[in-house]
């Protein structure tokens, strides 16, 4: 395995409910990455296509049509978006971590929230679907199962992946600390916001907050914070990967409403960036494409690119003589955590086998034999 991996996470906007067309952005990000020597490449959570933020920001009478748009541009977990970067991945030699809306084979209109850990021959290494949908997500998304809490042992190390809100899910975390995690990947969206605006902006002292004063979510501070006790807890490197909010998004969803275009436009824009092992943040680089000259950059957060870091993975060690949170420091004998990787499914059903007339047995003649 080796020990010094150069991670690449993606900030990025979806072509917004284009399916084809944000693949297509994806594997030229992919080859980006990959000619830069990357050696993992990280999407946003929902990256193919789109995330529901209609949700957080209109009432749900008026989202039939946007949510109709969002089950056509969801993807099968089998289907042709997903084998095109699976072959870009082998071609590359780089492995992904892709976030998807994902539409289900038994049902015209399910989706969950999946993410996927592809390895670098294209071959499919985790996986999952969100476990529970966060707030106003649970209007599009249905919940997932623990098949997904799982670590791809890899060349470039031990990777797991957690979409969102579950990187506040202690016990999801626990489940991949255990498994041995070195490199945690977190996916976010572009925007959080929980509150609009009900005066103009020039108005308020504070464009975050709303008339009663009360402040928005602060998704920056939040999904950091998350994170970094994952990575303190775990003794694993972070890779928070968050998404841009396309000018594309803000017309479609905001539509002939102000306020909804408003709250889009002033909402706290998500950071991507990179933890080392004792949660602290990492200086990453940004590579001209150019030149191929590295610029330092703590973060992206303004503006698309891709972010890359260089790592050790010998630094994952040290830590773990301190808090081995599923080694030393644990007491299996007091605690006993048991998870459910069973792909669940709507429905099982068990055929019987059809019988010959001269096999179906006759009645009174069990046991009888002539």
């Amino acid at each position: 395995m080796a020990t010094q991996v150069r991670l690449a996470a993606a900030h990025v906007a979806p072509i917004f409910l284009s399916a084809h067309e944000t693949t297509h952005k994806a594997i030229h990000l992919i080859e980006q990455a990959a000619k830069n020597k990357a050696n993992l490449i990280a999407f946003p959570e929902s990256f193919i296509s789109a995330f529901p933020i209609w949700s957080a920001l209109r009432p749900p009478t008026e989202n039939h049509d946007l949510f109709q748009r969002m089950v056509r541009e969801s993807i099968h977990a089998d289907g042709q978006e997903i084998q095109a970067v699976r072959a870009t991945a082998r071609k590359c030699n780089i492995i992904v971590s892709l976030g998807f809306p994902e539409k289900a084979r038994t049902s015209s209109a399910t989706l969950f929230n999946s993410n996927m850990i592809i390895g670098n021959r294209g071959d499919v290494l985790v996986h999952h679907r969100k476990l529970v949908p966060t707030f106003f997500e649970k209007l599009t998304w249905s919940p997932g199962d623990g098949y997904g809490l799982r670590v791809a042992d890899t060349e470039c190390g031990k990777i797991g992946a957690l979409i969102c809100g579950e990187n506040t899910n202690p016990l999801a975390r626990y489940a991949l600390i255990a498994q041995g995690e070195q490199i945690h990947i977190s996916t976010w969206p572009a925007i959080w916001p929980t509150r609009l605006p009900s005066q103009p902006v020039a108005e308020k002292h504070n464009p975050q907050s709303d008339a009663m004063g009360k402040s928005n979510y602060d998704n920056v501070a939040a999904n950091r914070i998350r994170a970094a006790a994952h990575c303190f807890e775990a003794k694993c490197f972070g890779v928070l990967c968050a998404g841009m909010l396309g000018p594309d998004a803000i017309d479609i969803v905001s539509s002939s409403s102000s306020s909804v275009k408003q709250s889009m436009e002033q909402s706290q824009r998500a950071a991507t960036m990179f933890l080392n092992p004792t949660g602290a943040p990492m200086q990453g680089f940004v590579i001209d494409e150019v030149t191929s000259a590295q610029h330092s950059a703590d973060f992206l957060q303004a503006r698309e690119g891709i972010l890359y870091a260089d790592v050790d993975l010998t630094d994952c060690v040290e830590g773990k003589q301190y808090h081995d949170t599923a080694g030393g420091y644990q007491r299996m004998d007091v605690f006993d955590l048991q998870v459910n990787r069973t792909r669940q499914q709507p429905v099982r059903f068990t055929d019987t086998v059809d019988l010959q007339p001269d096999q179906v047995p006759h009645k009174g003649s069990k046991g009888r034999r002539d």
